[in-house]
């Protein structure tokens, strides 16, 4: 396969050459970028030097058509308007918002921009693989989950399937590294800011929120409003969220043991914590598990869940590798299969 990266100095885009240099199916990636053009891949990131000796390419539709995927890690506002022009002739992976939101009002409300034109919005295939996989098999334009929304979604997935939830009474407490707020400076998240600091953001007007009310409305079969708080915390890479789930009555720590282990028995990237046993951040670092931990508090009725996985990988680009799997019919692990990076 020839793979095309657009935005590839960003965090998203060198995760993405990490993860896909030892792709089985790979053979060559292209790497363009719309303001380092003509630089190699090693002056913005001397880690790769003679690993990686791509010169970015200025972005050009025509060319990036002739590749059989096209990984777009752009900022909000570029995949709206690039995917309708190469989509015909090849496959899209959008790790950008643009496409997540079905409602272009929606998308508008809380990301301040246009929305994508709704023809794009119907076609693209909201990418949790493992609760979306027969979609992903067939879609030519996937738009790969947000971080929080990955760690949130699989977390409450099967509770909120099951009807053992009411997601509108589900408070959800979420940390990440700061690698999430991107490689661009920022008064929040540079050293002096960060370090030996713990900083609640955005609350209540995060823009992951709706689409986290989106999955599990559709879910539900009703309309979902939830409580979400997210933090940074003083470390480079991870997610750890913690859901707060009142109970359905009848339900005990057994049956809802029962049930996630029915829902991830086979599947490769989510591992589930023995009883007692609650996941960290280290303990996926730098793979695409998601690691869950579960237990009942019978004295009130409430389940608490807590998810963790890598933002850039599991929350980005391995997700989209995984993705990308799915859609060409390869093993869905392929690239992907890398022992966490401990401690």
């Amino acid at each position: 396969m020839k793979i095309a990266i657009v935005g590839a100095t960003g965090y998203g885009g060198i995760e993405l050459i990490r993860l896909l240099h030892n792709h089985p199916n790979v053979e060559k990636i292209t790497v363009f970028s719309s303001s380092q053009e003509g630089k190699t891949m090693a002056e913005s990131y001397p880690h790769v030097q003679d690993i990686v000796d791509e010169t970015l390419e200025d972005i050009n539709p025509e060319y990036l058509q002739q590749h059989d995927a096209v990984f777009l890690s752009t900022p909000p506002g570029v995949s709206a308007e690039l995917t309708g022009q190469i989509a015909e002739k090849t496959k899209v992976i959008d790790l950008s918002g643009d496409l997540r939101l079905k409602s272009g009002s929606i998308y508008e409300k809380w990301y301040g921009r246009k929305a994508a034109d709704a023809s794009l919005l119907d076609k693209a295939v909201y990418g949790l693989t493992e609760w979306n996989r027969e979609a992903v098999e067939s879609t030519t334009i996937l738009s790969n989950p947000g971080c929080y929304p990955t760690a949130v979604l699989l977390g409450l997935a099967p509770l909120t399937q099951a009807g053992a939830i009411d997601a509108n009474n589900v408070i959800i407490d979420a940390k990440s590294g700061t690698t999430g707020a991107g490689r661009s400076l920022s008064a929040i998240t540079h050293f002096s800011e960060m370090n030996d600091n713990f900083k609640v953001y955005k609350v209540n007007e995060h823009k992951h929120t709706p689409e986290i009310e989106q999955e599990l409305s559709r879910w539900m079969q009703a309309d979902a409003a939830v409580t979400f708080t997210p933090h940074l915390v003083p470390m480079t890479r991870g997610i750890m969220a913690t859901m707060y789930a009142p109970l359905e009555k009848n339900w005990t720590e057994n049956d809802v043991k029962k049930l996630y282990q029915n829902a991830y028995h086979d599947q490769a990237f989510v591992r589930l914590r023995n009883s007692g046993t609650y996941p960290c951040t280290k303990e996926v670092y730098g793979t695409n598990y998601c690691d869950i931990g579960i237990t009942v508090d019978e004295r009130t009725n409430r389940a608490t869940i807590v998810s963790v996985i890598d933002n850039l990988v599991k929350g980005a680009s391995g997700q989209a590798i995984q993705n990308m799997n799915v859609m060409f019919g390869f093993d869905e692990t392929a690239g992907l299969n890398i022992v966490p990076v401990y401690p």
